[in-house]
């Protein structure tokens, strides 16, 4: 999970601009969609099973013979 990366959002202009708008909203939902799925790599990770897989590939890399 190196791969932050910002966005900065398109400064304010002095009048309304639809096009603006739609570029902060498009920009903050994507930014909403990538955190929620990091956070269900995150809780898929956590789960039993993947901790076990990732247990016995620890004991794999070690050297270790997995019981």
């Amino acid at each position: 999970m190196a791969d932050i990366k910002t966005l900065a959002l398109p400064l304010p202009a002095i009048e309304y601009d639809t096009n603006n708008e739609a570029v902060t909203r498009r920009t903050i939902e994507q930014a909403i969609e990538d955190l929620n799925n990091k956070i269900i790599t995150v809780q898929k990770m956590q789960s039993s099973v993947t901790s076990k897989a990732s247990k016995k590939h620890q004991f794999l890399l070690m050297g270790m013979k997995h019981v």
